[in-house]
């Protein structure tokens, strides 16, 4: 059954229940997307021995599973809301498994561009969207909590996968590392499985009404049809049920888009592109950094292991505190702070030169980063609302795939001309602090619209 479907009539969201199954089957979902995506800068280095290529060239396999994940997120929120979640988790898992597999047999970058950069891509891209919105239809009241729990799969899978990953690399080499990645990502059928459709409290009568409201005659002509002999009857419902269906489909087309003429939307659209121009080059060349610092192979991966373990406390606190009543509604200020921190934190990593003193920037980045990636979906839903979450975050997640695409191979190339990564993580900073300060004043802007809107009020 469709996510559309799924909000039509029925109960409302448990805030339990089945619903901690669904969180636990997202967590997972985001544990073999978002992780292994992170934990593949990690092969970087094996790369660049096998295919004598420089950084900038390795970086594209990054860039390419971020941007196909983002890039076809609308097509996982197209095929979750025609067909379901499930369709859509478990045909994904299928696909970047395979991808995983084929990679493990690459004779070049090229190939590996296809098979991890646009196969496994695709996948993620079909099971990340429709299980985090899915979230949103089983949780009302502890919606940020939820959603901190289910996306802090990012971070515990990083903090597991990294170590595991460098060991596999040591043990079996870089292909049979692949290999075993493959058959752990295959747990997303598993995951798919498991996602239990739900049919939330949905005003319909509005959409069936303007679904025929554009016929001339009556649904029911049982009058007429007494008089038709029986093949024509057939004829005529046979026709009436395939226009219904279709203008069922086209309103459905243009109601699921409608979030996108709202004011605020535009807005944090365009933080987005700064936010995803930046966020991702600290993951991509973290450990290489440690590296060229003088930081052994087991510490610098260490370091991711840390970033991803605050990852999760940051995750769940800041969706616990932002559920709290005094927080909700600044829940878009919190992610905006978030941001920014972010930010600052990436602007002094080119001073951080030795191992304790990469660790502060590891806990405090990892903090801040699943801050700002566990409100994402609540800013949207609170937005947008829940009827349009799925497409808005297809939207979304769409404009970070041109700025994954584009910023690791930037950031290699500023690495290769330059000779040291000050460059990239400067240029990771400004992108962060720029995202910050955009939807700071798109905020502010707004809420001076609205006071000036407001009548004041009349002295007795």
């Amino acid at each position: 059954m469709a996510v559309a479907k799924q909000r039509s009539g029925g109960a409302s969201p448990p805030d339990g229940g089945w619903g901690w199954v669904i969180v636990a089957c997202c967590f997972m979902v985001t544990v073999c997307t978002r992780a292994v995506t992170r934990c593949i800068s990690i092969f970087f280095v094996e790369f660049q021995v096998q295919f004598g290529a420089d950084y900038a060239a390795t970086a594209w396999i990054h860039s390419l599973v971020d941007c196909t994940t983002m890039l076809c997120a609308p097509v996982g929120s197209l095929v979750g809301n025609r067909w379901s979640c499930r369709v859509a988790v478990m045909l994904g898992g299928v696909l970047s498994s395979c991808g995983l597999l084929l990679s493990s047999f690459s004779t070049s970058l090229v190939m590996l561009y296809f098979t991890i950069g646009i196969l496994t891509g695709l996948g993620f891209a079909l099971c990340y969207t429709p299980a985090i919105a899915l979230v949103g239809c089983y949780f009302q009241e502890r919606k940020a909590l939820a959603y901190g729990i289910a996306l802090s799969g990012s971070g515990i899978g990083t903090f597991v996968l990294a170590p595991v990953a460098q060991l596999l690399i040591e043990l079996y080499s870089w292909r049979g590392a692949l290999l075993i990645l493959s058959a752990f990502v295959a747990n997303l059928c598993v995951c798919g499985a498991l996602l239990r459709p739900i049919r939330v409290k949905k005003e319909v009568e509005e959409e069936e009404a303007n679904e025929c409201s554009d016929e001339k005659q009556p649904c029911d002509d049982s009058s007429q049809d007494e008089e038709l002999s029986k093949e024509i009857k057939d004829n005529l419902l046979l026709g009436r049920l395939a226009s219904c269906l279709k203008k069922r489909w086209c309103f459905l087309s243009c109601k699921e888009y409608d979030f996108l003429l709202l004011p605020g939307f535009l807005g944090l659209a365009i933080s987005f592109l700064f936010l995803a121009s930046g966020c991702s080059l600290p993951f991509v060349y973290l450990v290489s950094y440690a590296l060229s610092a003088g930081i052994s192979h087991q510490h610098a991966a260490f370091l991711m292991s840390i970033l991803g373990v605050i990852d999760i406390l940051g995750n769940i606190t800041f969706g616990w505190l932002t559920d709290r009543r005094c927080l909700k509604p600044y829940r878009l200020f919190c992610y905006i702070f978030s941001v920014a921190m972010e930010g600052l934190c990436c602007l002094f990593t080119p001073l951080l030169r030795s191992f304790p003193l990469l660790v502060p920037f590891a806990i405090l980045y990892g903090y801040f980063d699943g801050a700002y990636v566990a409100l994402i979906p609540v800013v949207t839903s609170d937005l947008v609302g829940t009827a349009y979450l799925s497409s808005a975050l297809g939207a979304i997640y769409f404009l970070h795939a041109i700025p994954y695409l584009v910023s690791p191979p930037i950031g290699g190339w500023l690495v290769d001309i330059t000779g040291s990564y000050t460059a990239t993580f400067f240029l990771s900073g400004c992108a962060l602090l720029t995202s910050a300060v955009v939807l700071s004043t798109v905020t502010w802007i707004r809420c001076c619209h609205q006071q000036a809107k407001t009548p004041p009020l009349q002295s007795v």
